[in-house]
């Protein structure tokens, strides 16, 4: 099972500043330990973190599957499965 992964840049760097990383294997356990702050976070930015998790339970489903580019604060959001 693929792996769900988060990374966050800021401004132009190539390098992600964080990376969040969540094993396909408990995933769906995870998604219940998720701070309720940070639930809320990417709720704000438009993503539904359960239809995330659904969607990287799908064996045929690998790459991006949200990135979220926010100009003002100079800051990227990129949501993948590998």
């Amino acid at each position: 099972m693929a792996d769900l992964k988060i990374r966050i840049y800021e401004g132009k760097k190539k390098e992600p500043e964080k990376t969040i990383t969540i094993p396909g294997g408990i995933l769906k356990l995870a998604s219940r330990l998720v701070p309720k702050k940070a639930a809320a976070f990417l709720e704000e930015k438009g993503i539904d973190v359960k239809e995330i998790i659904e969607l990287s339970q799908q064996p045929d489903v690998h790459g991006t599957l949200v990135e979220v580019e926010e100009h003002k604060k100079n800051e990227r959001i990129i949501i993948s499965v590998e």
